[in-house]
Parts: C-alpha cells; sequence; structure tokens
C-alpha cells in the first residue's frame, strides 16, 4: 500500500532536527521559500496534540502557493524520538513500549487522513560535513554514524533515499545557507509508502554504530 500522494502547488519539507530562531529567520527571508510553524499549543493538551498540532500546520502549508514551503513541524516527531531513545546507551536499556504506542497513535491519525508525509523530509545537523562530502545529504554527509542513532537518516531515508535530505553547518549561517542549498537540489524520486510500511523498517533498523554497545542487543526491535 502506497500512501496518498499530494498534489499541492508547491514543494513541502518538513524541517526535522535541531534548529534556533536565527536559522530560521534567515531561510524565512528566502524569497522562494515561505516558512510554516505550528501554532501555540493550548494549556492542559495531552501527548496526542503534538500529531494534532504538527498535522494542522501541514494543512496550512498545503494550501500555501510557493516555490518551496518548509514546514516547522513533523507529525513523526514523537515517534522519532521514542525510536531513537532505544538506542541510547543507558545504564537501564529501553524496550520498545514508548516506540509501538507512539507509532500506534500516529498511525491512527494518519488513517484517520488527519495528515499526509510531506514531499521531503530535511533534516538540519549540527555537524560540519565530512571532508569532500559535500552539502547534499544524498552524498553522504552527516550520517548515523555521526549523529548516533537517527530516525530520520536511518530507517526513513532507508524506504526512500530521494525523499530524505541533510543540510549541515558549523554555525547558524552556515545551516541556513546549506539549507537553502539543499532545497534547490532535492532529487524526484517514487513516492512515501504507508506508514505501516515506514514502522515496519524502523522495528527491523540496526543502527551500526550501536553495533558494540551492550545495550544494543538488548534493544533490538526485530519483528
Amino acid at each position: 500500500m502506497i500512501g496518498p500522494v499530494r498534489h499541492n502547488p508547491s514543494t513541502v519539507v518538513v524541517l526535522a532536527g535541531r534548529t534556533t530562531e536565527q536559522v530560521l529567520a534567515a531561510v524565512g527571508r528566502s524569497l522562494n521559500v515561505v516558512l510554516v510553524r505550528p501554532e501555540q499549543p493550548k494549556l492542559g493538551t495531552d501527548a496526542g496534540a503534538g500529531i494534532e498540532a504538527a498535522a494542522g500546520t501541514l494543512r496550512r502549508a498545503a494550501g500555501i502557493t510557493a516555490p518551496y514551503v518548509l514546514v516547522a513541524a513533523d507529525p513523526l516527531s514523537q515517534v522519532a524520538a521514542a525510536w531513537q531513545a532505544m538506542w541510547e546507551v543507558t545504564a537501564e536499556p529501553r524496550g520498545s513500549d514508548e516506540f509501538e504506542l507512539q507509532a500506534a497513535e500516529t498511525l491512527a491519525a494518519w488513517r484517520a487522513k488527519r495528515f499526509e508525509l510531506p514531499d521531503y523530509y530535511l533534516v538540519l545537523a549540527e555537524e560540519t560535513a565530512p571532508s569532500g562530502a559535500g552539502a547534499s545529504g544524498t552524498s553522504g554527509a552527516t550520517g548515523t554514524s555521526e549523529r548516533g542513532a537517527d530516525f530520520y537518516l536511518g530507517p526513513l531515508r532507508a524506504v526512500r533515499p530521494n525523499r530524505v535530505s541533510v543540510a549541515a553547518g558549523a554555525s547558524p549561517d552556515a545551516q541556513a545557507g546549506a539549507l537553502l542549498s539543499e532545497l534547490g537540489s532535492l532529487r524526484p524520486g517514487p513516492w512515501w509508502p504507508s506508514l505501516d510500511e515506514v514502522f515496519r523498517a524502523a522495528r527491523g533498523f540496526y543502527p551500526g554504530t550501536l553495533a558494540e554497545s551492550p545495550s544494543a542487543g538488548q534493544a533490538t526491535l526485530l519483528s
């Protein structure tokens, strides 16, 4: 099953990874990019509000006509955080319960058509790209070996390599420049599979950098 293909008047890109107001402000000044932020959450909202806020932001982005619409909200963020947390090297290895809970909630929202995946995910990285790698994430810059377990650069990019890219820089200005450059070099490719397939890939994906960690083997998600 393939997820629904968007038919919007612009290229919608979700920004993943840590960012700063300086980076967002620099990107927002570009004439070719419209930055869309989530609305302020209401007090007392539950965990599902994160998905709903991101879904609402994507719906607003879908109606904008511009070469690129950069969305500073992600309906997969809670799933990504739960998946990455399992691979953290801690005294008490974490299991998959939180990941499965977040995956189930996100999958239910997707099946209810409350959101569709964007055209692309762009991961903002703080690290400097390795020598000779260039700015493009498709060239191998800043992989999981440098960032640790990363949902976006790991299982998500594994299922659709051309749909996930990375912009790396050593400073906010460099990050903003790399981000804008990367937007102009996004490559077409097959559309996203269903979220069921994405989450199955996450369950079976093993971050190679943790292969020698005593905690990694205990936190496996192989189904």
